[in-house]
């Protein structure tokens, strides 16, 4: 795992150098990327000029769950987004190129094209997550604090399983990366609201078929001292570390699968 980050770093900043060589091109996409990224957020803004609760939630509640949602997201993108470009290596017959290189074929694209506009994404997310941390009505205890981060790292976590999930999938189905981003990109967009407003089938799905709700929703509920509409016990709050690291051997094996039955293109 050393080795794997530090070959990852290494790979990253070759990147990052190669995008400094144009700083002003590189400040402006960041403000793009950040301003881009708000544009949700407005939505939620919108909503809320008409309503004072959204499924029985505060504008502040709403917040806290776009923020660590988008958090979470935002941060996998950045730092592992780009395997979802799989399929295009196998079409054009690169995959040979990166399969022949003395480091992991996942590290390689992982880190393809890196580039520090990325982390505009971060920005609102992060800003949001500060505003609403604020605001909450929340009675904050050791535990409900120390959720934060485990909350944090177990929904990167999960988003990290499943873009390599997805990107596996196109080992199978090489045009698949639009299916992905439905669960990628899709998946973050669901979590930035309270889930209960999707009803309980959808909410049921997205616990226990593509579980989704334990990237910020269960661990929200704790901290914001909500019940679980499903009626699910508390373990439940803490249970993402779990969940992750179940969607971690199901994306390892997807992955090693898919390479050992990988066959070239012959271009």
């Amino acid at each position: 795992m050393v080795e794997a980050a530090r070959l990852y770093l290494l790979l990253a900043g070759t990147w990052t150098r190669s995008a400094a060589q144009y700083p002003a091109s590189m400040v402006m996409l960041l403000i793009t990327q950040a301003v881009s990224s708000s544009l949700d957020l407005v939505a939620i803004l919108i909503m809320f000029a008409h309503t004072s609760r959204l499924g029985g939630f505060s504008l502040a509640e709403v917040m806290f769950l776009y923020a660590t949602s988008g958090l979470c997201l935002a941060l996998a993108d950045i730092t592992i987004g780009t395997v979802e470009r799989l399929g295009e290596h196998i079409r054009k017959g690169t995959l040979d190129t990166v399969l022949l290189r003395p480091v992991s074929p996942l590290l390689q694209i992982a880190t393809e094209d890196f580039n520090p506009r990325r982390l505009g994404k971060l920005i609102p997310t992060a800003t949001m997550l500060v505003v609403a941390l604020t605001r909450l009505d929340v009675h904050w205890t050791p535990a409900r604090v120390a959720l934060l981060p485990l909350m944090v790292a177990g929904g990167l976590w999960i988003f990290w399983a499943l873009w390599v999930l997805t990107a596996a999938w196109q080992f199978v189905v090489v045009d698949g990366k639009q299916a992905g981003n439905s669960i990628t990109y899709g998946g973050g967009f669901l979590t930035q609201y309270p889930l209960s407003i999707f009803g309980r089938d959808v909410l049921r799905g997205l616990t226990w078929v593509l579980p989704l709700a334990f990237v910020n929703w269960e661990p929200a509920l704790y901290v914001l001292d909500r019940p679980d509409p499903l009626g699910l016990p508390v373990f439940f709050r803490f249970a993402s570390p779990l969940v992750a690291a179940a969607l971690s051997v199901l994306a390892a094996l997807a992955w090693r699968g898919g390479l050992r039955r990988y066959q070239s293109t012959g271009s």
